[in-house]
């Protein structure tokens, strides 16, 4: 098999891609090249430019042993123990949700909003941190900025902590274990409020693929149909936002009017814009409360 490697890289890609296939895996042939990039270290072109000459006898039970566990359904991320998000690379594990490119839509929006708004030290609460993608870009594309970054996992948070520090991002965030607002002190307000909530409902969670039921079901899975988590921040962040500030969170793809008819029910909230994302899907409700 090593010289099969060593000789065929693409007709290597194109066998194994085929296993993933017929096991129900999308762009199959891709992650095998992911696959081999991993444990070559090298990226894409160099593989296919230099692949057999990288590719030792020590690679090949440990190539082998990670396909044979991604046939299982086993997220490949978590295999890995990475993920790529807004061009970094994040250590993930089975206690986050592996992050999703939806969740970059919210950080050039919040980004967005920094800018335009020119808040030179923004002060900003990530509800639900996970392996800390939002809070963690946030921090590195506005340096100055003083994060706030919750959740009521500690497993989770530590994930979080560990990818703050590989990415030098630990200087302005503070991690809190909380469920929601519970622990923020009251009182304290802040330009943004973001969150990736839990959207799906239990009978949508019945439906989901193996690789993301392998994300932990409190980061997927809400109360009232789905709305739970969305009610909750409804109900609690206005007490937490700056004058002029904006609530920002993702939402399912058929939440945009529900979440709609329920900030028309509150006093607090004056605007509300959606935002779609690459796939014309409603992704991101943006909420001013003055």
């Amino acid at each position: 098999m090593s010289q099969e490697l060593i000789k065929h890289i693409p007709k290597f890609i194109s066998e194994k891609g085929q296993l993933l296939k017929d096991a129900g895996i999308d762009r199959s042939k891709g992650e095998v090249e992911m696959i081999l990039c991993f444990v070559l270290g090298c990226d894409r072109l160099q593989l296919y430019l230099h692949g057999e000459s990288l590719i030792k006898e020590s690679h090949i039970e440990q190539i082998n042993e990670i396909i044979t566990r991604r046939l299982t359904r086993e997220p490949l991320q978590f295999i890995l123990e990475e993920s790529w998000f807004y061009g970094r690379k994040f250590f993930v594990s089975p206690a986050v949700m592996v992050p999703t490119p939806e969740t970059e839509l919210l950080c050039e929006t919040a980004l967005g909003f920094i800018k335009e708004k020119k808040i030179d030290a923004p002060k900003i609460i990530d509800l639900g941190v996970g392996s800390g993608v939002i809070a963690i870009t946030l921090a590195l594309e506005s340096p100055n900025a003083e994060v706030v970054a919750l959740d009521v996992s500690a497993d989770a948070l530590e994930v979080a902590k560990k990818n703050a520090i590989d990415l030098k991002a630990s200087r302005n965030i503070s991690f809190i274990e909380s469920d929601y607002f519970t622990n923020v002190t009251d009182g304290e307000k802040f330009d943004l409020i973001l969150a990736n909530p839990p959207y799906i409902s239990e009978e949508e969670y019945k439906e989901l693929p193996p690789e993301v039921l392998a994300d932990p079901k409190v980061s997927l899975t809400s109360a009232h149909d789905g709305l739970g988590a969305a009610m909750t921040i409804l109900r609690d962040a206005p007490k937490y936002l700056k004058p002029n500030g904006r609530i920002m969170f993702e939402i399912g793809y058929n939440q945009a009017e529900k979440v709609a008819d329920l900030t028309s029910q509150n006093d607090d909230y004056k605007s509300i814009v959606i935002m779609k994302d690459l796939n014309n899907i409603d992704r991101v409700i943006i909420l001013s409360c003055s």
